[in-house]
């Protein structure tokens, strides 16, 4: 296995609310984690710094998620708990009143993978040198699309675009979409809005898919997506089976 994450405040921000991780438990099973943190302020940085910390510290203070079952469950009990972590630092904070993130994350073992989020982060599987979108994006928009008042192609450029139907600290119940993904893949990756507002899944599987190290290849996705004007804050996490890590 080999794994690496990458975050980037882009060209426009003035700070990075993204935050991103991926980590091992005991049993070696992979936890991939991306948060896109939003209020404005440093509130956004705070929001998905909690979610991110306590989800990550939850994951690696186990020996094992159990079954896919088990898993499903603590994925849910945890992001819970995170939202609520979440709700009571602006309790003690009102000022950060509205602060949230999104999240988008993966936990693979050696019998399942599974992916799950909230909001507009995106979940993919790479195989055969293609990207395909697991996650389901909790906007406005989306919502739209399915109910068949926009097309995609109106969808894209839509000015409500980014307004968000989901996201931990919005609600105190939230529930994480969890998909269950074959374990015959090549990669998982894991990103912020940031990337996908500029580049499509065919270019990022291009450079997926070059002679080159993980680390260089998601360093390009970074300099490519801010080369298109890099609006968002951008954050990365990736693993592509059977190579060595690159740290």
């Amino acid at each position: 296995m080999n794994y690496y994450y990458i975050t980037d405040p882009g060209k426009i921000r003035e700070r990075n609310e993204d935050s991103v991780c991926i980590c091992e438990n005991a049993s070696g099973e992979i936890l991939l984690i991306v948060a896109d943190g939003m209020g404005g302020h440093k509130d956004g940085e705070v929001a998905s710094s909690i979610a991110l910390q306590l989800i990550c510290e939850r994951f690696k203070s186990i020996s094992s998620v159990g079954n896919r079952e088990d898993a499903i469950n603590w994925i849910q009990s945890t992001v819970s708990e995170a939202n609520m972590a979440i709700f009571k630092y602006v309790a003690d904070h009102p000022e950060s009143q509205g602060m949230g993130t999104t999240v988008v994350l993966s936990i693979l073992t050696p019998s399942f993978l599974l992916i799950g989020n909230i909001g507009d982060s995106s979940g993919y599987i790479y195989k055969n040198n293609k990207m395909h979108k697991i996650t389901v994006d909790h906007t406005l928009v989306n919502l739209l699309v399915k109910s068949g008042e926009l097309t995609e192609e109106e969808a894209k450029n839509h000015p409500k675009k980014n307004v968000l139907m989901k996201a931990l600290g919005s609600s105190t119940n939230v529930e994480m979409d969890i998909f269950n993904v074959e374990l015959n893949i090549d990669g998982i990756f894991l990103c912020s809005d940031g990337l996908t507002n500029m580049l499509d899944d065919t270019q990022i599987a291009k450079v997926l898919g070059e002679e080159s190290s993980l680390r260089q290849k998601l360093e390009k996705l970074i300099f490519k997506a801010n080369n298109r004007g890099g609006n968002d804050n951008i954050s990365i996490a990736c693993l592509i089976k059977e190579e060595s890590h690159d740290n």
